[in-house]
């Protein structure tokens, strides 16, 4: 019922002033009381699937965007991550929301499906699964091709209220942390709730090899070669993938050109409710 009401729902384009977005293998969480931050979102999932778990007591909301790298010990990060919020709160539950994810050729988005089931089964606390918009529950078909209803989804950390949605501004830092992810990072926490800032780093990665071979390369290649599901990307799939390219081109180090001094670039939401940089960092 839940995934029905929700594919019904146009995407909302949801702007930047008090919203965190959030990244491939990242999370973040937080609670109602939260001055900077309204909304948690996240987009651009084919056959990945945004995880929403909340607690009701407390109110504390995580959203994460996972992909099946190492679904086990994601969950069980999330899941310490918001009871680490909810722990003094004597009443209320654990709820999770699981959307995105297709009827994909190589069945990526039913196995994500599983083992993310299967990981918030093997949690010792009881998790409610109160909507389950994946795989085929947000699947449709056109020309033969599968392609996912929802890509993106936004949570009000106020209301918990859930929507598809659809957000102009990943930033900051969006080449960054998707060098990050295209280098092999595991599930990163980006967000200090308690200090209301956004903690971007620091990241080391080793030179990205064939960089110069695969911003060659045309749109149909890169595609083929870098997507899960090449025929179901969004249409700025690959304009992404290349600025992320250039990016990791530019920045062979990143020890010595954005982390030079080892901290995360920190970021707090300005009083026009956008994010601005605090300290330290160069880019």
């Amino acid at each position: 019922e839940k995934a029905k009401l929700l594919r019904s729902q146009p995407a909302q384009i949801v702007e930047p002033k008090g919203l965190l977005y959030v990244q491939q293998r990242e999370f973040a969480v937080t609670t109602p009381k939260d001055g900077s931050v309204s909304i948690l979102g996240s987009d651009d999932a084919t056959t990945c699937h945004i995880v929403v778990l909340r607690h009701t007591g407390s109110g504390a909301t995580c959203l994460t965007h996972c992909d099946g790298s190492d679904t086990e010990a994601e969950v069980s990060l999330i899941m310490s991550s918001v009871k680490s919020f909810s722990n003094a709160t004597g009443y209320g539950r654990l709820e999770v929301h699981l959307v995105g994810g297709f009827n994909d050729d190589r069945q990526l988005s039913q196995k994500l499906t599983n083992q993310l089931l299967r990981a918030f089964d093997l949690q010792p606390d009881d998790v409610h699964l109160v909507t389950f918009c994946v795989t085929e529950l947000n699947d449709r078909e056109e020309k033969d091709i599968h392609f996912p209803i929802i890509y993106g989804i936004a949570v009000n950390v106020k209301t918990a209220e859930i929507f598809p949605a659809t957000f102009p501004e990943k930033g900051p830092d969006e080449d960054l942390r998707s060098a990050h992810v295209l280098t092999g990072a595991t599930l990163t926490n980006i967000y200090d709730a308690k200090m209301e800032q956004l903690h971007i780093g620091p990241y080391f990665w080793r030179p990205f090899p064939h960089v110069d071979f695969w911003l060659e390369q045309d749109d149909k290649q890169i595609l083929q070669n870098l997507s899960t599901s090449p025929l179901a990307e969004p249409p700025h799939f690959v304009s992404h993938i290349r600025s992320t390219l250039t990016f990791l081109k530019e920045h062979p180090f990143p020890s010595r050109s954005l982390f030079p001094d080892r901290k995360p670039r920190i970021y707090k939401k300005n009083e026009e409710g956008l994010w601005e940089q605090v300290c330290s960092g160069k880019i």
